[in-house]
């Protein structure tokens, strides 16, 4: 049963599922604008210390793979694995990102979402629309962060600049942009041929049950 976030909200991973491997997907789309939808590995400071865990369509996926992009599917704009037992202890935060490659602004976009699946089953999910934003080219989704134990947060936040801007602001460098290369999609995680859901990472069917009110 899925549980509806707004924005502010926070959980404990474990009071969603008792699960480690979690699909993480994204939803976001507007008329005429194209998107890059990141993933950054911050440290405690809430900096990116290690280039190798910004996670986005150049680098589909840390050293370790704990973190890999996985693509399109299942509906979603695009989607991550995210095994949190294998995350590095130096990585305490993982930032789920959008930016707006080219022309356009956050509040042209239209309904879209942020959610978690574990097990088979749409445990959280936070849903956002283009009024919550001006004049924005970025937008900092929601986070997967470890005190003391690995928690979710619906952030929700505004950002001027785009990809690059966010990636100065979290410490990292800015690379001269190469073509993105083809990605293949990590074993195991691959949706079947015909484009049927990703299976273990699918909502049920019929789509998420209701959500209890939030407390």
């Amino acid at each position: 049963m899925a549980r509806e976030f707004q924005r502010g909200h926070k959980a404990k991973i474990s009071d969603l599922t008792a699960g480690t491997d979690l699909y993480v997907g994204v939803s976001i789309a507007g008329p005429g604008l194209t998107f890059d939808i990141s993933c950054f590995g911050l440290d405690a400071k809430e900096e990116l210390s290690d280039d190798r865990y910004f996670i986005f369509f150049n680098q589909p996926k840390s050293p370790e793979e704990s973190i890999q992009l996985l693509g399109a599917q299942s509906g979603d704009t695009e989607s991550f694995r995210v095994t949190l037992d294998r995350i590095p202890a130096a990585v305490q935060r993982l930032s789920f990102t959008a930016t707006i490659d080219g022309a356009g602004r956050m509040s042209q976009v239209g309904p879209g979402y942020l959610r978690i699946v574990a097990g088979g089953e749409e445990v959280a999910r936070y849903a956002f629309t283009g009024a919550e934003f001006s004049t924005e080219r970025a937008v900092m989704l929601a986070d997967i962060y470890l005190k003391d134990v690995w928690r979710f947060a619906a952030v929700g936040q505004g950002f001027d600049g785009g990809l690059a801007a966010l990636l100065q602001n979290f410490g990292g460098e800015v690379a001269e942009e190469e073509p993105a290369p083809q990605q293949a999609a990590a074993p195991g995680f691959a949706p079947p041929a015909g484009g049927a859901p990703v299976p273990g990472f699918a909502p049920p069917p019929g789509g998420p049950a209701p959500a209890p009110s939030f407390s």
